[in-house]
């Protein structure tokens, strides 16, 4: 961001504009009612992956404009998944660029002779980009990959009335370094060793590019008078919450918590990132069987069915809005305007879920350079105009003296790997390395911590004694010697701790990873390690210890967290 010229200040403020004029109103759950009818019409659809040199013949062929089987071969696939697994082809796997996706669907006659409803069709999320066309007509595009988007398609369905409905989606994948997470497309030249146009998609996190349409397609009705948008203003008086909105007032009980916590990614072998009630449900009596009061989504947004089940279950969450790992070049204006674009989104989207404690703008970014202070603070304080209600922050892994966004946020949360990523091997020098860590960050901003992050790689059933990396044992010891420094420092300023991982996980292939990342407490068929057992005990002695016994039940059913 170049805050001395003038030109990049004018292309700032115009991207924001039009970020703002095309967030304007709401986009409320759709949930049926009187007025209101939902018609899911996820399942099977037609899938074409466009293999073309430069991914594009669908749009030069116009494959939107006749069913797509027409265009060429299709396969099955299901509808929300991530389309990597599906098949047994690792072209499809590790697909980089355009995929299209078809589906006829029968609309309700009386849907569409009722002039006075809008008809409404929506996208729980796909990754990462996507343009949406029905019977031919072009009806909106979307970028952002974990957050949801709409349109209203009753003017077209009534032009073609008495014929199905043809729902196209086009989504890409690639990232760039204006995407969130961002990337780059690297051309491999070398015609001695990569066949022309050989390319290869570079990113910087540690986990599978999962991709494909991941949440519910829905059809759905209201009045063409309808309420867009409603919001909860939440108000204290001594230890009793009340929330207001349009509709209803009730109390509700507020408590402070030691936030005692998991880090789930809610990714599954064969679905990958793709939504799956049974598990879903799984994931959450296993987070209740080890008495964790909150998690942080990790490194993006969320379904909204999850943060229904967290209120529901009153265990809280801290948003991450994605991965945000930048190079220097992704700091620019273009980058600065999605990303507040997306914190649009994503407020509008969750701002009245009691679950829902604090918004994460980023996670490990390169927060050392110098651009990145005038970024954060537009993000924080942007973040802030839009909920005023929440503590901001950002998960850093950045030096605490060359960090530049870390002054603008309300808690700190620090992610640190002591005696794997550093000092593999030597436990002996966590308790003395984390407590520095503490105090050094505590000394500067004077802000509580949240441990974001810790943990160390363990491959289920493999053990030995003396513990060696990558065993349960070592897992168990590494996490045995961080909460001892926990014990210590929540007594004073450290009002949390999030393991990395809930769970093992997919990550890209490279020598580092045995098929993906190993850092679970539980493995990806979510069968407990060691670990788990570890911090099922510990989970329930901390509530036991915080205060008369109850405070983790008070916790779990106030789902506010209220910072010391």
């Amino acid at each position: 961001v170049m805050m001395g010229s003038t030109g990049a200040v004018c292309a700032l403020l115009a991207a924001l504009c039009g970020a703002c004029q095309a967030l304007q109103g709401g986009m409320l759950f759709p949930t049926e009612s009187p007025s209101r009818e939902v018609k899911d019409v996820s399942g099977l659809w037609s899938f074409r992956a466009d293999l073309s040199p430069e991914r594009n013949r669908g749009f030069e062929q116009h494959w939107y404009r006749s069913p797509l089987a027409q265009t060429g071969p299709v396969i099955d696939m299901p509808v929300p998944s991530s389309y990597n697994d599906i098949t047994q082809d690792a072209k499809i796997r590790d697909f980089i660029g355009w995929v299209w996706y078809e589906k006829d669907v029968w609309v309700p006659a009386r849907w569409i002779q009722d002039r006075g409803a809008r008809i409404v069709l929506r996208v729980g999320s796909a990754h990462y980009y996507s343009v949406l066309w029905v019977n031919g007509v072009k009806v909106t595009e979307h970028e952002g990959g974990h957050l949801p988007f709409e349109a209203d398609i009753s003017g077209v369905l009534r032009q073609t009335s008495g014929n199905p409905c043809r729902i196209t989606i086009a989504v890409n994948n690639t990232l760039t370094l204006e995407t969130l997470p961002p990337g780059t497309i690297q051309y491999m030249n070398d015609r001695s060793r990569y066949p022309a146009g050989y390319f290869v998609q570079n990113t910087d996190f540690d986990f599978f590019n999962y991709a494909g349409i991941h949440r519910p397609v829905l059809l759905y009705t209201t009045p063409k008078a309808h309420i867009d948008d409603i919001s909860v203003e939440t108000t204290f008086s001594d230890n009793i919450g009340k929330h207001h909105s349009r509709t209803h007032t009730d109390p509700m009980s507020v408590k402070h918590c030691i936030v005692t916590s998991l880090t789930p990614r809610f990714v599954w072998q064969i679905r990958g990132k793709g939504f799956d009630w049974p598990l879903v449900v799984k994931d959450f009596n296993l987070m209740k069987w080890m008495g964790v009061n909150s998690f942080r989504t990790s490194h993006y947004p969320y379904a909204e069915e999850i943060l229904q089940m967290a209120d529901r279950h009153g265990i809280m969450q801290i948003i991450n809005v994605c991965v945000c790992v930048f190079l220097r070049r992704s700091f620019g204006n273009v980058s600065l305007a999605h990303h507040l674009t997306v914190m649009e989104e994503l407020v509008r989207r969750d701002k009245n879920h009691p679950s829902v404690v604090m918004w994460s703008v980023a996670n490990e970014p390169a927060s050392e350079m110098p651009p990145a202070g005038f970024y954060f603070k537009e993000l924080v304080s942007h973040t802030k105009s839009l909920d005023s209600s929440r503590p901001v922050t950002y998960i850093t892994d950045s030096n605490y003296a060359r960090d530049q966004g870390a002054q603008y946020v309300d808690v700190i949360c620090v992610n640190s790997y002591l005696s794997w990523y550093h000092d593999p091997g030597h436990t002996e020098l966590i308790s003395l390395q984390l407590n520095t860590q503490f105090d050094d960050w505590y000394d500067k901003y004077q802000k509580p911590i949240i441990q974001s992050e810790y943990g160390a790689d363990a491959v289920a059933g493999l053990h030995s004694d003396p513990p060696m990396m990558f065993t349960e044992e070592y897992q168990t010891t590494v996490l045995q010697n961080y909460h001892n420094v926990f014990d210590q420092k929540r007594k004073e300023f450290v009002i949390g701790e999030l393991i990395w991982n809930f769970a093992d996980f997919m990550t890209a292939q490279t020598i580092t990873r045995v098929v993906g990342n190993k850092k679970g407490i539980f493995t990806r068929q979510r069968q407990p390690k060691a670990g788990a057992l570890l911090l099922r005990e510990r989970y329930w002695r901390i509530a036991n210890e915080t205060g008369e016994n109850q405070v983790k039940m008070d916790c779990l059913s106030s789902a506010l967290y209220v910072p010391h």
